[in-house]
């Protein structure tokens, strides 16, 4: 098996069509381009020997005494590494210039740029690109000293350096060796392009500095429209700028994570593509953008949703499917990579997913709440394709689904399933009524009180004197932290909080939660995973609605250590603290931004009112806040 860095052991650049993770070793491990969706160039994470990658970074032996640093330059996108070594001190600047367009493009640049700020510094350049998830084979053409094309199956990608940089041909790979001084600078940038497109200009380094002097610039700017002045101002900031490189400019839709194959247990199966716009992550990540002012972000993606909507029924005749590719395009084929090992020999690797086939019914109430925020139903035609929704689930709503985690392990009437389509009715009746819509309003009401119902006679154990995850079963669900949320019921409501009790004592391991037990629910697969990084910061927010603030306020600083050096998180948390899953995830980002905002709200109301909002119960297992 091969070395491979700690699968988070990156940062992530983008240019809001497409993004990159670079280590801090200064290898870029992962880059699919021209979109979040399309075969990768880079993916050495995937096969350290087979996937391809690109290497820039300070050329010191093991036993030098070096360090490395890997940062952000604050509040942007511009990732550094910083190499401190006795002969000296250097960096290297990786980022991509946003692309913050409606029309896509094939052409994305991507940057890096070495300097030394003292000493000297002798650094390593090597570009190997592996094209089409290392099943293409490539030629190279060159041009010069400074210039070189990597030709792979309709893309090519164009490597060219600044002066100080001589390429050298190794077979169909570039490599360079060069030293820097003082105040010398050297950049290297690569651009994808469809096959056959015009040479890019061979780069200045004057140029290179205004480029990344205006990605910082837009950084800036975009950040300023934030309203959020909370507590964990770098924190929420860090998690927006994520969702926004997450988030594909043309369409508005936002991915899951910007990888694939990402294993949740090392060695295990649970390996899955997350590249895609699932509609239930993107849905409830409209409330985050908005509550930190960023409605021009919200409004695009609910005008995706409402174009899927509009777009009729699937192949499935159902009125949506969980998750589309960025453009809305419903394809998602899943197929197995059988040439790449994996990370550490997690295998398979899987391309596409065929979870886009399964039967969620929680997605009708998130794409209702998405829609129901801000009130934007849209014109005429776009209010009857919702209606149309509405009218369908009306007679769909009582059939058992996959769920909202996926389950492979065969349909259940799952509790959060029924909740959500709660939530669907709930803003239907609200929409129509508020705003004077035709829709068989007396129907739905119905329906939603059916629904009401329901769920408290047959999601409710008294046994565990808890909502359960399934009418089946006393086992817990972790997606049930958002009932308190979406209106439900009360964070205070006794009912919820022996729910919360109940799940301290089965679901939460200090403080870090797992999203139900798959032993005593089996899900069709394999092996085990961690904690969910998600339903951890959904811990957070039930804890400080239903007053629990010191347990939550010292949840949420806990959870915060959880995050990589630079601020971001995968998808799960495994035993050793590691994370697991996919990376970036965008609903840990959400769902950490949710968590501040809830914690501040409830922290200046017991401010204001002292003494009020400071319960805490002590955890199975766990330690009181100081000790």
């Amino acid at each position: 098996m091969n070395r491979y860095p700690p699968l988070a052991d990156h940062g992530m650049v983008g240019d809001l069509q497409t993004a990159a993770l670079v280590s801090s070793g200064g290898t870029i491990d992962w880059w699919c381009t021209p979109r979040f969706d399309s075969p990768s160039v880079f993916a050495s994470l995937l096969d350290s020997e087979r996937g391809g990658c690109c290497r820039l970074a300070a050329d010191l032996p093991d036993d030098s005494g070096a360090t490395v640093h890997q940062l952000y330059l604050s509040d942007t996108a511009v990732l550094v590494n910083r190499f401190l070594a006795p002969g000296g001190v250097g960096e290297v600047a990786d980022f991509m210039t946003p692309i913050d367009s409606t029309t896509a493009t094939d052409r994305h640049r991507l940057v890096r740029v070495a300097r030394v700020v003292r000493g000297s510094l002798p650094f390593t350049f090597a570009c190997s690109p592996r094209f089409d998830y290392a099943r293409a084979p490539h030629s190279l053409t060159r041009s010069g000293d400074r210039s070189a094309v990597f030709h792979g199956p309709g893309t090519d990608l164009h490597l060219q350096a600044t002066d100080l940089v001589p390429l050298r041909t190794e077979g169909d790979d570039i490599t360079a060796r060069f030293t820097l001084g003082a105040g010398e600078m050297a950049a290297v940038v690569l651009t994808s392009t469809v096959s056959g497109a015009p040479v890019p200009h061979t780069p200045s380094m004057d140029a290179v500095a205004e480029e990344l002097e205006a990605c910082r610039a837009f950084w800036h700017a975009w950040l300023r429209s934030s309203t959020y002045r909370g507590r964990w101002q770098n924190m929420v900031n860090r998690s927006a700028i994520t969702l926004k490189l997450l988030t594909y400019a043309p369409t508005g839709a936002p991915i899951a994570a910007a990888t694939m194959g990402l294993p949740e247990q090392i060695g295990g199966e649970r390996n899955w593509d997350y590249r895609y716009t699932w509609i239930r992550d993107a849905s409830l990540s409209v409330r985050a953008l908005i509550d930190l002012g960023f409605e021009r972000e919200a409004h695009a993606f609910r005008h995706w949703l409402r174009d899927r909507t509009e777009a009729g029924a699937t192949a499935s005749g159902d009125p949506l499917q969980i998750m589309y590719r960025v453009d809305g395009e419903p394809h998602l084929s899943e197929e197995t990579l059988g040439h790449l090992e994996g990370y550490m020999g997690s295998a398979p690797v899987r391309a596409g997913n065929a979870a886009a086939d399964q039967l969620q019914l929680d997605i009708y109430g998130e794409a209702a709440d998405a829609l129901a925020v801000g009130g934007d139903i849209g014109a005429i035609r776009g209010w009857k394709a919702f209606s149309d929704v509405l009218d369908w689930l009306a007679d769909n709503w009582d059939r058992p689904d996959e769920g909202i985690w996926e389950t492979r392990g065969g349909r259940q009437n799952f509790t959060y399933s029924r909740l959500m389509t709660w939530v669907a009715f709930d803003r239907g009746v609200h929409l129509a009524t508020t705003y004077s819509r035709p829709a068989d309003v007396a129907r739905w009401t119905g329906v939603r009180d059916a629904v009401f119902r329901q769920i408290a006679q047959r999601g409710w154990s008294e046994k565990r004197q808890a909502f359960v995850q399934h009418y089946a079963t006393d086992v817990l669900d972790a997606s049930l932290l958002l009932m308190p949320r979406v209106g439900f019921v009360s964070p205070r409501d006794p009912d919820w909080l022996t729910t919360l009790d109940a799940m301290d004592e089965e679901l939460v391991s200090d403080s870090l939660v797992y999203r139900y037990d798959p032993a005593a629910s089996p899900d069709g697969l394999r092996g085990s995973e961690g904690t969910f990084n998600l339903c951890s910061f959904l811990y957070v927010e039930a804890l400080a609605r239903s007053g629990r603030l010191q347990q939550a306020r010292y949840a949420f600083d806990k959870m915060l250590t959880y995050a990589n050096h630079v601020g971001l998180f995968a998808e799960e948390i495994g035993p050793s603290g590691e994370q697991l899953g996919n990376f970036p995830q965008a609903f840990t980002h959400l769902a950490l931004i949710a968590a501040a905002i809830a914690l501040d709200e409830e922290l200046d109301k017991a401010e204001i009112r002292p003494g009020a909002g400071t319960g805490y119960r002590r955890q199975p297992g766990g330690e009181a806040p100081g000790g």
